[in-house]
């Protein structure tokens, strides 16, 4: 491996690319998700104070095996350390202007295994920082499961208990995680039926998501086009839905418009290489196998009853793990995500492929990941078991199951999405009592509603 320590940068991607982001909608001829429409506040000095965190950049990290790997740093931000950062911004300033336009008050409502909830909190306690909103004016609920614990973050909402009060973090007792969405769904339904000084806003939904992520695709054309005489690239990204990706198409897309924005489309779009883990393998599956039933999963075996499990017949999964159902990463807790036909199809048109990747494969590739990291800035800890985010350390290792089992053609580029990595010392957990443990529908309710009324 040749390493390189060079990186260029876009400092606050979400003023930069303002003018993009306010046509998409019209673009797209999108009027509102919920109660809220796509406008945006005027570009002035709090907005330009309040998309700081957004810096975007992309990092060459050198050759592997033949292969340029480029890093797409998307982890910029101290108070997420994720890519959720951007979508969150930009639906809490949408929820800013809404506000200034018709002085309705709003309650921002999401389901969260951790990331996003913890990059919608950041972003409220930005806006009230910069001026932007009052907690008499903008709150946010976050409901996530209870086995993504160790997923909580601090964040100047758990330091004030006013403010503590005014944004709850129920952390629920569910039987599975994604059960929390439907727990989520319920309680802004039942917001939307009871006299309330705010009104809910389910934030869930894929055009927030999706319009935010479009950003990737500028930064990219700016920082690293595909020009005419580039190798075929394979965007890698360890993905529970994959919103980041069809975030980056769509960019794409309104890139090839020619919008007068001063940058330049692929010459050829790229492929993508999904990563996952052997709990949630769902988006693979119905890649490669047409469906999701882990029926489908490849048979594995071992030798005796304290021995790993092992499988030599697909390649695009694990060969070696220590559980069936491994989960690496509380993060990545969505099953048959609605977006995998989307994605099979882009796969199909423009190439690429899946890879489920296990806990023992990450760690027998730590020490070249950790040398591939280092010069770029993104130091690993010394033992494995201090990482709370894996997002990057499962798609370096995802791209290098897949360049070792010949899944990538050679001589292709290799940009991965650094969509998340940090460890406790980098990103602090959330301080003790600061969270709502609610072991019912009932008593979520009733922590909603204080916070609404």
């Amino acid at each position: 491996m040749t390493a390189v320590s060079t990186e260029t940068v876009v400092a606050a991607a979400m003023t930069r690319y303002q003018p993009m982001l306010r046509a998409t909608a019209e673009l797209l001829g999108l009027s509102n998700t919920g109660p809220v429409g796509f406008r945006l506040p005027v570009t002035d000095e709090h907005l330009a104070r309040f998309h700081e965190a957004s810096d975007v950049a992309v990092q060459r990290a050198g050759n592997w095996r033949g292969h340029r790997i480029s890093l797409l740093d998307l982890m910029r931000n101290p108070g997420t350390r994720t890519a959720k950062t951007f979508a969150s911004l930009h639906i809490v300033a949408r929820a800013i202007q809404h506000i200034r336009e018709t002085g309705e008050r709003l309650l921002l409502t999401t389901p969260t295994s951790g990331n996003k909830g913890t990059a919608l909190r950041d972003a409220v306690a930005r806006a009230y920082a910069a001026g932007l909103a009052t907690p008499d004016e903008l709150r946010v609920l976050t409901v996530v499961p209870a086995h993504s614990r160790p997923k909580l973050r601090d964040s100047p909402l758990s330091a004030d208990p006013a403010l503590r009060a005014a944004n709850p973090l129920l952390v629920a007792d569910v039987s599975r995680p994604d059960d929390v969405k439907a727990l989520a769904r319920s309680l802004h339904e039942r917001l939307r039926s009871e006299p309330a000084r705010f009104t809910p806003w389910f934030t869930l939904d894929l055009e927030n998501y999706r319009i935010a992520d479009t950003l990737r695709a500028y930064a990219e054309a700016e920082l690293d086009p595909i020009g005419p005489e580039s190798p075929p690239r394979l965007h890698t990204h360890a993905v529970s839905s994959a919103y980041g990706l069809l975030g980056y198409h769509l960019g794409v897309g309104l890139l090839d418009r020619d919008s007068g924005w001063g940058l330049t489309a692929p010459h050829r779009h790229p492929g993508f290489l999904l990563v996952q883990q052997l709990a949630t393998p769902d988006m693979v599956l119905s890649l490669l196998k047409g469906g999701t039933d882990r029926d489908l999963l490849p048979r594995y075996r071992r030798p005796n009853r304290t021995a790993p499990w092992q499988q030599d017949d697909d390649p695009h999964f694990p060969a070696v793990t220590d559980t069936l159902d491994e989960r690496l990463d509380a993060t990545f807790y969505t099953s048959a995500p609605p977006t995998s036909a989307k994605i099979n199809t882009l796969i199909g048109r423009h190439g690429g492929t899946g890879v489920v990747v296990s806990r023992r494969e990450c760690l027998q590739r730590y020490e070249e990941i950790a040398g591939l990291l280092a010069p770029l800035g993104h130091r690993l800890p010394d033992n494995p078991a201090d990482i709370r985010e894996w997002s990057l350390v499962k798609a370096l290792a995802g791209a290098m199951v897949a360049v070792e089992r010949s899944l990538v053609a050679p001589g292709t580029d290799l940009l991965v999405h650094g969509s998340g990595f940090y460890t406790d010392e980098t990103l602090p957990p959330l301080r003790a009592g600061a969270q709502t443990e609610v072991s019912s529908s009932a008593a979520a309710e009733d922590a909603m509603l204080r916070a609404a009324r």
